[in-house]
C-alpha cells in the first residue's frame, strides 16, 4: 500500500502573487482618473462660489448703492448664509478681494480665489 499524500488546502504564493500583481494593475490604472475626478470636481465647485457670491455683491451693490466692504457684511445682511470655504484651500478666508473702481479703499465689486496653482485648463486660480 502507497501511503496518502495530503495536500493542505490554501493558496499557493504563486496565486497570491498572480492576485496582488492583477490588484496592483487595476489600481495602477484607476487611481489617477479618480485623482483627476476629485481635482475636476473642485474646480467646478470653486467656480460655482465664485459665481454665487459675486451676484451677491451685484445683488447688494443694486440694492445698497454702494459694495460691500467684504464678505462677512453679505453675510450680516442676508445675501449669503456663510461665507463659503475655497475648495482647493480648504479655508474660507484666502478670498481676494478686487477694489471697486473709484471708491477709494472701500468695497470690492469682485473677488478671486487665493488658491495657488492653476486649474486643468492651465489658468491661474487667482485669474477665476
Amino acid at each position: 500500500m502507497r501511503p496518502r499524500l495530503h495536500r493542505r488546502s490554501g493558496f499557493t504564493i504563486i496565486e497570491l502573487m498572480v492576485v496582488l500583481a492583477c490588484i496592483g494593475l487595476l489600481l495602477s490604472i484607476a487611481a489617477p482618473r479618480y485623482i483627476q475626478h476629485i481635482d475636476q470636481a473642485r474646480e467646478v465647485t470653486l467656480r460655482h462660489d465664485l459665481r454665487e457670491m459675486r451676484v451677491a455683491i451685484d445683488q447688494f451693490q443694486a440694492d445698497q448703492a454702494h459694495y460691500p466692504q467684504n464678505l462677512e457684511e453679505l453675510v450680516t445682511r442676508g445675501y449669503l448664509r456663510s461665507v463659503p470655504v475655497d475648495p482647493v484651500t480648504g479655508r474660507a478666508d484666502t478670498w481676494t478681494p478686487v477694489a471697486a473702481p473709484g471708491q477709494g479703499a472701500g468695497g470690492m465689486a469682485d473677488l478671486h480665489s487665493g488658491a495657488p496653482g492653476v486649474g486643468q485648463d492651465g489658468s491661474s486660480y487667482a485669474t477665476w
